[in-house]
Parts: C-alpha cells; structure tokens; sequence
C-alpha cells in the first residue's frame, strides 16, 4: 500500500502548480486561446499540459512551496507576468485593428460599425475584417506555438518566485514592455498609410471635379468612388499585411526571452 505524506506532495505539485498557474494567466489575456470559443476546461487543461512537458526545461526553478508566506507573492508574480505576456501579444492585434479603423473612417465606412463580443466594444467593417485576417495569419505562422515558446523562454527573464531585476538582461529590458506604445502606435499608422494616400487623392480629384462641373451631385458619386478605391487598394496591399505584424510580434515575444 502506497502512502503519502504533505512534503512528497508539495514536492510533486510545486514545480507543476507554478508554470500552470503563468500559463493559465496568459490563456486568459492572449489573443485567440482568450476566446469564448474554447472553454475553460480546454484552456486549463491545455496549461495544465504545458506545464507538464515543460519541466525538463525548468529543472533550475527556484522551489516556492504552496504553504509557506511567499506563495501568496508568487501567485501574484506569476499572474502578472502571464497576463503581460497576453497583453502584449493582443496589443500588436490592436495595432494592425488601429489600421483597420483609420482606413474605414477615410473610406466613410466609419457608420457601418457592428457589436464585436470579442471585444466588447463598436468596430467598423474594415477593422473586422483586419482582425480576422491577423488572427488568420497568426495561426498560419504559428503564432501560438511561438507564444508557448515564449511562455517558457520568460521563465529565463522573470524566474518562479522572482522579481524584476533579477533576471540575467537587467530592469532596462525588462521594463520595456511601456516602450511598446510608440513603436505599435507609428506601425498601425505605416500600415494605413497607402490608404491614407489612396483617399486623399480621390477627394482631391472629387473636389476639382465639383469645381469643374458643379452640376455633377459629388455626394451621390463620391462615396461609390470611394469606396470602390479603397477597396482594391485593401485587395492590393493585403498581402504586404503579414510583414510588419510580423516583425512587430517577433519584437514583443524578444521581451519575454531573456535574451
């Protein structure tokens, strides 16, 4: 008869409970896996996995038992450090949705808005669209299994039980994560740019027109012209969509490596 006793439990659930409980904070904030799609079971499950094939990774982890006072400053540690993972993944989706918003307002798509129950909030057509092509592209390039990676890879830059500072980059790359905003802010603009371009050249042409010709109702063609532009100039630059999300996601998951 096998027995047991709490120190050979708390040996075992210790470097399983602390790797589980990041993950699980970061299916909670991370674009896609944060769906209401995929139940709660699936998302513990998946993290509670993870943790598991993980280990022979961590096998360096500081050891923080369950009942002892500093678990309570882990769990907090470990929550947050999940979370800003997720965060900054869904922040480089919001850049390229920013996008998608500047463009329907200068396609006067602006009023054709829908309830997003991913987001709880108004969002136009053109930014939808936007989001479903990102979350496309992300999981065609397997963003989710990069986002694993760098789940595990954080361990290296923010260790169970530690604090900022101590891992091996310093406090200056570690808190770099606020340095974000400026870079995700001017790449949503770069990617709305051509459209930016595209329209106000149209409405420089529509209002020579209404000059040359007023009797022409410029209210009544310009909106069809308009949006007919815009929309082959969406078709045109699509493709070009994947490098600087790209590029712009593989700078955010560099802040989690510890590199």
């Amino acid at each position: 008869m096998f027995t047991f006793n709490e120190a050979q439990i708390m040996a075992w659930l210790t470097p399983v409970f602390w790797p589980f409980l990041r993950a699980l904070a970061l299916f909670t904030a991370a674009p896609v896996l944060s769906s209401r799609a995929v139940p709660m079971r699936v998302k513990i499950g998946l993290a509670f996995f993870i943790a598991l094939a993980a280990q022979p990774s961590l096998s360096g982890q500081p050891l923080v038992p369950l009942n002892t006072a500093q678990a309570l400053g882990t769990v907090v540690h470990e929550v947050g450090v999940g979370l800003a993972l997720g965060f900054a993944v869904r922040l480089v989706f919001a850049a390229v949705e920013l996008a998608g918003e500047v463009i329907g307002l200068q396609m006067g798509l602006n009023f054709a808005t829908f309830f997003d129950p991913a987001s709880n909030a108004q969002a136009n057509a053109v930014t939808r669209f936007f989001g479903a092509m990102t979350v496309l592209m992300f999981v065609a390039a397997g963003g989710h299994l990069v986002l694993i990676m760098a789940l595990i890879k954080s361990f290296d830059l923010f260790p169970v039980g530690g604090v900022v500072g101590s891992g091996p980059t310093g406090v200056s790359q570690q808190l770099a994560l606020h340095r974000l905003g400026a870079e995700l802010f001017s790449t949503a603009l770069w990617i709305a740019l051509p459209l930016i371009a595209l329209m106000m050249l149209v409405n420089l042409a529509l209002g020579v027109i209404s000059r040359v010709a007023p009797q022409i109702n410029i209210y009544a063609v310009g909106f069809p012209i308009t949006l007919t532009a815009g929309l082959v100039a969406i078709a045109l630059t699509l493709p070009l969509l994947d490098q600087p999300f790209l590029r712009l996601l593989e700078r955010t998951i560099e802040l989690f490596h510890g590199r």
